[in-house]
This record gives structure tokens, sequence and C-alpha cells, in this order.
């Protein structure tokens, strides 16, 4: 069962002008396809060319001997985890069960804010940031290079890419502009309340 690149939940231009196009157009096309050619390649003929993605990730989490599948097929996973925590016009402040369950686990929307950009900004290298529920309660983590919540037990329901493939283009240098940007205009929270729920 090979992988296939997945369209991308909204059209290349809807995220502008805090994600442009052209990012897009690499992020999703080059990088993101780059990952499920390779999976597709590195599992080609073994024991895991006919299992599911999060099967795949498992099997081969914290197996040095199988490093290069395990990075791959997760960073597929994450990608295709990321693209759908975005959409126009989204960001600020969360409606719903989101709401409620920040606000009881962080205080108030602004310390979920503070501490999901600490670990966003703070990710040295390459990585992400998650929001994750771990033991029923909300918890913002990061993890490095293709690391995700999942293989740990977690429960990951929002995530933000701060690979430099994911802004540079748009940002340079300037991370903290970048996640500002998602926080503030892209997170899709109707996503993050059908995880939650």
């Amino acid at each position: 069962m090979a992988l296939s690149l997945l369209d991308l939940p909204y059209p290349k231009t809807a995220l502008e002008p805090y994600i442009s196009s052209r990012t897009l157009e690499f992020h999703h096309g080059k990088h993101h396809s780059g990952y499920i050619a390779n999976t597709n390649r590195l599992i080609g003929g073994t024991d895991l060319e006919k299992k599911s993605l999060e099967t795949i990730i498992k099997e081969t989490s914290g197996d040095a001997s199988r490093i290069g599948i395990f990075n791959n097929a997760a960073q597929v996973w994450n990608h295709s985890f990321y693209w759908q925590c975005m959409k126009p016009n989204g960001g600020g402040s969360p409606r719903g069960m989101i709401k409620e369950k920040i606000d009881a686990d962080f205080g108030s929307y602004d310390k979920f804010v503070e501490e999901f950009k600490t670990a966003a900004i703070g990710q040295f290298g390459s990585g992400w940031a998650w929001l994750i529920l771990k033991n029923g309660n909300l918890e913002v983590i990061k993890t490095s290079n293709a690391d995700t919540p999942f293989v740990h037990g977690l429960k990951p329901l929002l995530t933000v890419d701060v690979w430099e493939h994911a802004y540079y283009l748009d940002y340079q240098n300037k991370r903290p502009d970048y996640v500002s940007a998602f926080v503030d205009h892209l997170i899709n929270w109707d996503f993050v309340n059908r995880c939650i729920g």
C-alpha cells in the first residue's frame, strides 16, 4: 500500500499573506512529497510495505537500524497533521470544548499562547511545537526533527512546524514573526476541537 500525497485542504493562496503560495509549493509539493517518496522507497519489499503509516512509525520508533524509515514516515504524518491545523481566517481565541480545556488547564488563552510560542521559538534547530493531551490534561511540548507525540502515548491536537523550510521564504530568520502569524491568523480551532472530541 504505497503512500500518496494528499491535496492541501485549501488552495495554495488561501493562507496569504501569512504563508505564501510559493512556500506551500515548496513545502507541500517538494518537502512533503519527498518524504512520501523516500518512505515508499525505504519500505518497498520489507515487512512494512503493506502496513498503515501509523503502524510503520510505531514499529520503527527507537530502532536505530530503521531510523531512515522512521524519519521519513513520521515527517509524512507530521506534515499531514500540520496542514489541517491551519485555515484561512483562523487563529485568535478558540471557541467550544478546546476553549474550556485551555482555560482549565492553562488558566487562560494568553497563558497557553505564551507557552506555545516559547516552545516553538525556543526549539533549537528543526522540529515541532505541539498542544497535546496527556492523561486527560493539555500540555505544550516540543519535539526535535521528525519525532511525533503519538509514539510516546500522547494525543496531538495542534502543531506548528518550525523547520526552516516552513517559513524561511516568507520570514527568513524571523521565526518569532512566523509563529505569531500562525497563532494570530492561521490556527484551525475547528480541527483542534475535532481532535479533542
